[in-house]
């Protein structure tokens, strides 16, 4: 008799393009994107997160892309005056400023960084949150008829609401397939679907964008070489299925989700001997937050060399590996 199953599971498929410690690796969309490039850093990778802040639809995506691609020079042009600070349609509040040239330094130096970057990069991974888009309307201060890729918690008639088509999503992401490729023949290119509901648009139209977006990326995967796709949407929505996984607001995936999600991503794109260093890493960097009761005590010392040790024997071994930071603090805790 066969056993009863309660639920599905969606096992890891690995990708023919594999990441290693070498490579760099850029990450663009949603809040889930930055949640995955949390653990990334403290595996010590070499990333580049969300030049213009956190997006959700790929209109912004689009067009943040394509600013690191040109290099664009952001103006006061470019900025409108909202609750005493200046802000930009085209980034989230945390490039916003109490002065123009502050906001104006911050968009411009991350748009110089990330230009850099994603010549140079080896994969980037585009989390596509929500196909709703926001245009301004005609009561809005400037821009009207642009997709937004934040409110800034402007009055609610400068939008207009619209749901994207898959056809014209199709289009958008054959162009920025071409663009990125174009700029960076390395790129490897990974599209994800954002776990995070979008409450504030309705159960229903919540999934009917998330229906649009899953519709268009697997449209442009059977035409397109060097492009792949990670289920990390599935992995929430049908493989843990369950609102335990989710924060209190249920809208936004919990420790637990995101912890799993990114073991299945490790699972995919990192082969075993990248996992082996990733554990060691990992090691090294709980050593560096172990709070001491007895520091200067024989244990302790004989714990930081023990330490030194290892990151030294890493380093001999993967020279690339940036734990020179490491390596000093410990040499620091050291008794002379």
């Amino acid at each position: 008799m066969s056993a009863v199953k309660f639920k599905l599971t969606l096992n890891p498929k690995q990708s023919k393009y594999q990441i290693g410690y070498q490579d760099k690796i850029v990450l663009i969309g949603s809040c889930f994107s930055e949640n995955i490039g949390i653990k990334f850093t403290n595996f010590q990778w070499d990333v580049l997160e969300n030049p213009h802040g956190v997006l959700f639809n790929p209109v912004s995506v689009q067009n943040s892309i394509q600013d690191c691609i040109e290099h664009k020079k952001y103006t006061k042009d470019d900025l409108f005056l909202l609750n005493d600070v200046w802000n930009s349609w085209h980034h989230h509040s945390r490039f916003s400023g109490i002065t123009q040239q502050e906001a104006l330094d911050k968009m411009n130096a991350s748009v110089e960084k990330s230009h850099y970057f994603l010549k140079n990069a080896n994969h980037i991974i585009i989390t596509l949150g929500s196909a709703w888009l926001y245009r301004l309307s005609e009561q809005a201060p400037q821009g009207e008829g642009q997709v937004v890729a934040n409110n800034h918690k402007a009055p609610a008639n400068w939008f207009n609401k619209e749901l994207m088509q898959p056809l014209v999503l199709i289009k958008l992401l054959q162009e920025l397939i071409q663009s990125l490729q174009a700029f960076n023949p390395n790129l490897n290119i990974v599209f994800t679907i954002s776990p995070v509901r979008h409450l504030r648009e309705g159960l229903i139209e919540n999934n009917r964008s998330k229906a649009v977006l899953i519709q268009a990326v697997h449209q442009v995967l059977s035409e397109k070489g060097k492009v792949g796709y990670f289920p990390a949407y599935e992995y929430i929505i049908d493989d843990l299925r369950d609102y335990r996984f989710y924060s209190e607001d249920l809208v936004h995936p919990n420790y637990a989700a995101t912890q799993y999600v990114w073991e299945q991503f490790v699972a995919s794109y990192m082969n075993d001997a990248t996992q082996s260093i990733m554990k060691q890493v990992a090691e090294l960097q709980l050593a560096v937050n172990h709070k001491p009761f007895f520091v200067g005590s024989s244990a302790h010392q004989l714990f930081l060399q023990s330490c030194i040790n290892k990151t030294e024997q890493l380093l001999a071994a993967h020279p690339y590996l940036p734990l020179t930071n490491q390596l000093a603090f410990f040499k620091r805790q050291v008794a002379k």
